[in-house]
């Protein structure tokens, strides 16, 4: 498997009482998953990111990416 390169936000949510994924760099809907736990969060969205990185002939946007100097 390819490693995915995009980043994922996890944070929790009093209201839903659960972790809710956001992946910025798919900026059309602001939280893509969630999960009960820390974890399950982390695998839904790894889960989501592969799903939207499938070869569809559709624009993939490009990561971001962090410069170290």
């Amino acid at each position: 498997m390819t490693p995915l390169r995009y980043e994922m936000v996890i944070t929790w949510s009093e209201e839903n009482q659960c972790y809710l994924v956001h992946l910025p760099d798919f900026p059309e809907q602001h939280y893509r998953t969630h999960g009960d736990t820390y974890e399950e969060a982390a695998r839904n969205g790894q889960e989501v990111l592969e799903l939207l990185s499938e070869d569809d002939g559709l624009p993939h946007p490009q990561p971001y990416t962090v410069q170290v100097a």
